[in-house]
């Protein structure tokens, strides 16, 4: 969450922040909200600070009086200034409790950098790496591919899970576990710890990543009589390792490479888009995340997202690189890019769709989360910065793969990286 004395101080920046975000309409009122609650707050810690003040005199003269009734009188006026305390700081902790609530309701400021739009029509593209691939036959979309090789069947999900579930068969088994292991080596060797990451977190957690587990529109799936959540991506217990600890500043950055099951209810993303295993319920991803000072966060953001092209450079998959716009960036980001891959597919001729993203969030999750270290050298502490970034989101990543390198005759190419983890150079 955003620092409530820079949100006191910027207010109209924040309100600024919040249009840029095209945020709701309850989300520009938790603002205003919030500058009330402030309000209030100073006017009930000013009346605990005079109750305060009275029950000392009252006390003191309580001690020196001699006559009864009049020491009498003190007894019961500092039992009913003690009920009127006790009422007071029941007050303000709610006060406090509503403003937390409130202040976790505004998104992270923006970038000076990023485009600023409302929907995601206003991302800038960077780059465009690699040209899409001109068939001499009739391309095949993943699905049909999956179906005729006996690689993916979504009949059998359906049947056993339900819509949006599917089983790997076959080289799309070996095809999953090869980019894995491609992505860990590669990530490991750049100095990041691989962790096989819990499929659950607790819903504080997910809170103070940002996630919204139990609102109307979540895409979460919650455990029933628990506070546990399955986990959307390995950012949330990445980013819950450290919560509530005080890291040194000689130890940063911490750079994690995750391996976790992904659980989303894609509430609402039926559609053209969604075919196949664009958007299931489902998958398996490798996550970067890092917690880092301040001042390296911008830089180890250019690093993950050289890290990512550097993956999809390798498997040798066309793709684009988008600088995201404020009304897309979500919550938690400050500033965030995605990769997008060719898929020949997708749409009527082939279009670009989502692989990777990778996100700066200052210090927004790390304040909810109370992650701070101590700088070298002085007293105190500050809050870290934390950053996330998408390795290989394997669902998407095998449609890029299967559609990409499909040949003539039915069968597909391995791209040559992943030819000794698969232990085969075809597919079929």
């Amino acid at each position: 969450m955003l620092d409530l004395k820079f949100v006191l101080a910027n207010s109209e920046a924040v309100r600024k922040n919040c249009v840029d975000r095209n945020v709701s309409a309850e989300v520009l009122s938790a603002l205003d909200r919030v500058l009330d609650l402030e309000s209030d707050r100073k006017t009930t810690m000013q009346a605990v600070e005079d109750l305060r003040r009275r029950q000392n005199e009252v006390a003191r003269a309580t001690g020196q009086e001699k006559e009864a009734d009049r020491r009498a009188a003190l007894v019961a006026e500092g039992k009913s200034l003690k009920s009127e305390a006790v009422a007071l700081d029941a007050k303000f902790a709610a006060l406090d409790a509503e403003m937390r609530v409130r202040l976790a309701r505004l998104p992270n400021m923006t970038h000076p950098d990023a485009p600023i739009a409302a929907t995601e029509d206003g991302s800038i593209e960077l780059r465009k790496v690699g040209a899409p691939r001109v068939f001499d036959f009739p391309p095949r979309d993943h699905v049909e591919i999956g179906k005729t090789l006996n690689l993916i069947d979504f009949e059998a999900g359906g049947k056993t899970t339900g819509h949006g579930f599917y089983f790997l068969k076959n080289d799309a088994v070996l095809l999953d576990l090869a980019l894995q292991r491609y992505a860990l080596r590669k990530l490991a060797a750049a100095g990041f710890t691989p962790v096989v990451t819990p499929d659950l977190a607790r819903v504080e957690i997910l809170e103070g990543i940002g996630f919204n587990p139990r609102g109307n529109e979540t895409q979460v799936y919650s455990i029933a009589d628990s506070d546990l959540c399955l986990v959307g991506t390995a950012e949330i217990t990445l980013g819950g390792m450290h919560a509530g600890e005080i890291l040194d500043e000689a130890a940063l950055p911490l750079k994690y490479v995750g391996i976790s099951h992904c659980f989303r209810t894609e509430a609402g993303a039926a559609g053209r888009a969604g075919k196949g295993l664009y958007r299931v319920h489902q998958f398996t991803k490798v996550e970067m995340f890092a917690f880092t000072t301040p001042e390296a966060s911008g830089a180890v953001h250019l690093e993950m997202l050289r890290h990512e092209e550097d993956i999809f450079g390798g498997l040798g998959l066309p793709y684009r690189v988008l600088d995201i716009c404020s009304g897309d960036l979500g919550g938690p980001a400050y500033r965030k890019f995605d990769l997008e891959a060719w898929m020949p597919g997708r749409g009527a001729g082939g279009e670009y769709g989502e692989v990777t993203s990778t996100s700066d969030c200052t210090d927004y999750q790390a304040r909810r989360l109370d992650i701070r270290y101590k700088p070298t050298g002085q007293k105190g502490t500050r809050f870290v910065h934390t950053l996330n970034g998408t390795a290989v989101a394997l669902s998407r990543v095998l449609i890029a793969i299967l559609e990409n390198y499909q040949r003539g005759d039915g069968r597909v190419d391995v791209p040559p990286v992943l030819r000794d983890d698969m232990g085969k150079d075809v597919i079929g």
